[in-house]
């Protein structure tokens, strides 16, 4: 059969769609700008084909769709230009590409809430202005998915990665050690959700086209509280992790990276992302234990 190309195969979601549609046994055409690094050897290794191309180039992208019967878009935003349109580029230039390919099926990993934002308390007013261009730019490329004419087009949408409490991380920016660092409040349910189980859904997608057509899946694994997360990472790691009552102003003094520190919308807000709207379609879901059991190391 023919392969699928993935995107972001030596990133955490299209890293995991690659290994969930090789453990399949479905081909894989990978998508790097560089060959020769070590994770696109890794994706190389587990059976993917690599393809040179990039997202910012639209005339590589023809070589590398030549064939392909679907295609895994995943798209990040610039972490030093969040308000840049490098998100934006990438997406059309790639669905573009597709289209014009002729790619039967295109599924695209957004993020949970876009879309259905503009309709969140405040947001006419302009409570949100933080939230806008992130959300409003996911929303764009939703909507170009949708109108490029695919003949199966799948959209998920995950909600807040479990990923994130791998230390160090904007969450742990002093390791274990030095406990959680957040503005999340304690008793904010998060609508959690493993990388893994973004590949399983994106390969259950490609497993069955006409299914999973037109589905917007807002995905998470478990629901669970910041007081919970706490609970499961101190039993994990041996020591006592609690879940923190911060400012943004202690949050950055205490070591956050301040573009990480506005969380009003997820402690108000939050993702509607839910376990039951994956399950429904058969997808198997990680439990935030067992993914801390999987890969955390006590001590």
């Amino acid at each position: 059969m023919s392969p699928v190309l993935v995107t972001g195969a030596t990133g955490k979601q299209g890293g995991a769609t690659a290994r969930a549609l090789l453990a399949a046994g479905t081909d894989v055409r990978a998508l790097v700008r560089d060959p020769g690094t070590e994770r696109a050897g890794a994706i190389q290794a587990l059976g993917a084909e690599l393809v040179t191309g990039d997202l910012y180039d639209p005339a590589s992208l023809g070589p590398a769709l030549k064939g392909v019967r679907g295609v895994f878009s995943v798209q990040l935003p610039d972490l030093t230009d969040l308000d840049g349109d490098s998100e934006w580029v990438q997406a059309r230039n790639l669905i573009d590409a597709a289209r014009d390919a002729g790619v039967a099926q295109f599924v695209h990993a957004s993020v949970s809430g876009a879309g259905q934002h503009r309709s969140a308390p405040g947001w006419a007013e302009g409570r949100w202005k933080s939230m806008e261009h992130y959300l409003e730019t996911k929303t764009a490329i939703q909507d170009r998915v949708r109108e490029a004419g695919f003949a199966h087009w799948t959209l998920l949408k995950p909600g807040f990665f479990m990923e994130n409490f791998l230390p160090p991380s904007f969450l742990l920016p002093h390791g274990v050690g030095g406990g959680l660092v957040t503005t999340i409040k304690p008793d904010t349910e998060l609508s959690l959700v493993a990388v893994a189980d973004i590949g399983a859904a994106a390969a259950a997608a490609f497993a069955d086209p006409p299914r999973f057509d037109g589905v917007e899946l807002e995905l998470a694994s478990e629901r669970r509280t910041m007081a919970g997360v706490a609970e499961v990472l101190s039993r994990v790691h041996g020591v006592e992790i609690t879940a923190p009552d911060m400012t943004s102003a202690e949050a950055v003094a205490a070591g956050a990276p301040a573009f990480t520190v506005r969380h009003e919308w997820t402690n108000e807000i939050g993702h509607p992302a839910r376990p039951e709207f994956a399950r429904a379609l058969g997808i198997p879901l990680t439990s935030f234990a067992d993914w801390a059991d999987a890969h955390l190391t006590a001590g």
